[in-house]
C-alpha cells in the first residue's frame, strides 16, 4: 500500500477524489463559489449522515445517562449577551491598506532578520505546518537581495498579538511584501447577524448561533424538568454553526457554516471533575478509532493554565494529524457552572438542582465534548486515502485508489453486481438480493462495464464488500455469492444468510 508521496500532494488528491465522486462540491459552485461554505454530495451526505448516527447512537441511544436535545439555530439574543458571544467572540483582525486583503492576527506571523546581533529588518508568513521554514527562507532572501553582510541569526517566529505599536509599520504585508500597509489587529465579532420579523431595527437583531452548546444549556432545567434524568448526566445535540471566519482555510477544516456534535455533562458541584474529564477523553478517543481513526494520528494536547478562560478548570484538544498539520479535532474542556450561572443571572431563571443529601441547592458543573462533523469527515478521508499498484484480471499493473472506510461510516455498505448485464437468470438473483439490502443499507446496484472496473469505482467510494452474482449461483447448489473484500481484494464464497450476518457484526 502506498500514498502520495508528501502531504500537500495527498490533500490535493484527497480534495480531487471528492469532488470527482461526489463528496465534496465547492458551495455556488457555477457562480464561482463563496469562499468558506461547501456542499456534500451524494456519497458526502451518506458519510456525514453515518458519523452523526454512529455518535448519536454511541453517545445518546446506548447509554442511560445522556439524552439528546434539538435547539433552534436562531435564539433570543440577550442568549449570546450572557453567554459572552457578543462583547467577547472576536478574533484579532489585520488590514493590508494596500491589497486590502485582511488577516487573523494570530495567523499572521513574522520575524526579525538579526545579522551579526543587529536587526536589518522583518519578514512576514501566514500559518502553516512550515511557517518557521518559510519565515527562514524569507530572512535568507531578504538578506541576500540587500546585500547584507555577516551571519545571519535564526527567525524567531512570532504571530502578530505580539508585535509592539512601533514594530507594527517595520512589518511586510504578506500580500505585497512590503512593511507599512499593515493596520494593527482590532476585534472582529464572528458571529453572523440578522434580523427576525418585518422591521429592521435594533430592535429585530438577532444572530445565527456560533456554536450549539447554549441551547443545552438555556434548555437545562426544561430537560431536568421533563425527564427522569439524574446527576451525572448529559445532553446531546448536533447541528449547525454559523462563524463568519475571517480567513476560512484548508478546504472543509475551517470554514463558515459547518456541523457539531456537542455534549454537556452535568456533574455535582463536589463531583471529582478532573476524573469525569479524562473519562470522557478517553471515551472521545474510543470513538475516533471505532470509526476507523488510526491511533497513529491522534494526540493530545493540554492547554496551558496561563491560556484557560477564567472559568475553566481545564481543557484537553484530540489532534489529529491531517496532510496540513497536527490540527485540533476534538476538545473536551471542564466547564464548571460558568455557563448556567451566566443564564441565571441574566434570565432571573434559577439554573439550581436540590441535593436531597445535604438539604441545599446547587449549580451543577459541567464536562463539555465538542467536535466538528466537517472535521471528522476530512480525517477519515485522509486517513482513509491510499494509492497502490495492483494487477488486473489480464495480469496489467494498474493503479488502484482506495478509500479505507470503516465499514461503520462508509457512504455504501455493499454493492451487488451481476456478472453480466444481459443475463437474465443473473441480474433478476442480483436485483432481488439489492432489494432485500437496501430494507436495512446503503447499497448500490451496478452492471455496466467490465467487473473489474466495477470494483475500482467501489473501491473510491470506500465500499468495504462488493456481492457478484455470477454462473456459480444459479448453476450451483447453495445459491452462494463471491464476496469481494475492499481492503485486501480476496474472494470468497458466501451464502445471504452469511452475509447478513456479516453486516449485522460490522455495520452497528
Amino acid at each position: 500500500m502506498s500514498s502520495p508521496a508528501d502531504s500537500a500532494n495527498l490533500m490535493e488528491a484527497v480534495v480531487s477524489l471528492a469532488k470527482r465522486r461526489g463528496f465534496i462540491y465547492p458551495s455556488s459552485e457555477i457562480y464561482g463559489g463563496l469562499n468558506g461554505f461547501f456542499d456534500y454530495g451524494p456519497l458526502g451526505s451518506e458519510l456525514k449522515k453515518n458519523i452523526r448516527d454512529c455518535w448519536w447512537n454511541d453517545l445518546v441511544r446506548r447509554r442511560d445517562d445522556v439524552v439528546g436535545l434539538e435547539s433552534s439555530i436562531i435564539m433570543h439574543p440577550k442568549v449570546w449577551e450572557a453567554s459572552g458571544h457578543v462583547a467577547g467572540f472576536t478574533d484579532p483582525l489585520v488590514d493590508c491598506k494596500v491589497s486590502k486583503q485582511r488577516y487573523r492576527a494570530d495567523q499572521l506571523f513574522w520575524a526579525a532578520v538579526v545579522v551579526d546581533g543587529k536587526t536589518v529588518g522583518h519578514v512576514s508568513a501566514l500559518e502553516s505546518e512550515k511557517t518557521g521554514e518559510e519565515l527562514q527562507a524569507a530572512a535568507e532572501t531578504f538578506k541576500r537581495k540587500k546585500a547584507i553582510t555577516g551571519t545571519l541569526a535564526p527567525v524567531t517566529p512570532k504571530d502578530f498579538t505580539e508585535a509592539t505599536e512601533a514594530e507594527i509599520p517595520l512589518i511586510p504585508s504578506p500580500a505585497t511584501g512590503e512593511p507599512g500597509s499593515l493596520t494593527p489587529p482590532r476585534a472582529f465579532n464572528m458571529m453572523f447577524e440578522t434580523n427576525v420579523g418585518a422591521l429592521k431595527d435594533a430592535s429585530s437583531v438577532a444572530y445565527l448561533r456560533p456554536e450549539t452548546a447554549q441551547g443545552m444549556f438555556v434548555d437545562f432545567k426544561n430537560v431536568v424538568d421533563t425527564t427522569r434524568v439524574k446527576l451525572p448526566f448529559g445532553i446531546a445535540q448536533i447541528g449547525k454553526s454559523f462563524r463568519n471566519e475571517i480567513t476560512p482555510r484548508n478546504y472543509i477544516f475551517r470554514s463558515r457554516e459547518f456541523e457539531q456534535m456537542e455534549m454537556e455533562y452535568f456533574i455535582h458541584e463536589d463531583a471529582d471533575w478532573a476524573k469525569c474529564h479524562e473519562e470522557w477523553i478517553v471515551w472521545c478517543e474510543t470513538w475516533l478509532k471505532s470509526i476507523g481513526l488510526p491511533a497513529s494520528h491522534l494526540s493530545r494536547y493540554a492547554h496551558p493554565k496561563e491560556k484557560l478562560a477564567f472559568y475553566s478548570k481545564g481543557t484537553v484538544d484530540i489532534m489529529f494529524k491531517y496532510p496540513f498539520g497536527v490540527q485540533e479535532l476534538w476538545g473536551i474542556a471542564a466547564r464548571g457552572n460558568y455557563d448556567l450561572g451566566q443564564h441565571a443571572t441574566a434570565s432571573g431563571k434559577p439554573q439550581e438542582l436540590f441535593d436531597e443529601a445535604t438539604k441545599k441547592k446547587f449549580v451543577p458543573h459541567v464536562i463539555e465534548p465538542a467536535v466538528g462533523v466537517d472535521r471528522i469527515l476530512l480525517a477519515v478521508l485522509c486517513a482513509g486515502y491510499a494509492e497502490e499498484d495492483v494487477k488486473d484480471e489480464k495480469g496489467n499493473v494498474e493503479k488502484r485508489t482506495v478509500l479505507r472506510f470503516s465499514p461503520r461510516i462508509a457512504p455504501v455498505k455493499v454493492a451487488v453486481l451481476p456478472l453480466l448485464k444481459n443475463k437474465e437468470q443473473l441480474t433478476g438473483r442480483a436485483q432481488a438480493l439489492y432489494k432485500k439490502l437496501q430494507r436495512r443499507y446503503a447499497v448500490q446496484y451496478d452492471d455496466g462495464g467490465a467487473i473489474g472496473k466495477r470494483y475500482r469505482r467501489q473501491d473510491e467510494a470506500g465500499t468495504p464488500w462488493c456481492v457478484t452474482i455470477d454462473f456459480d449461483t444459479i448453476e450451483k447448489p447453495g445459491d452462494t455469492f463471491t464476496l469481494r473484500e475492499r481492503d485486501t481484494m480476496a474472494q470468497r464464497r458466501i451464502t445471504e444468510a452469511e452475509l447478513f450476518a456479516l453486516l449485522d457484526a460490522q455495520v452497528y
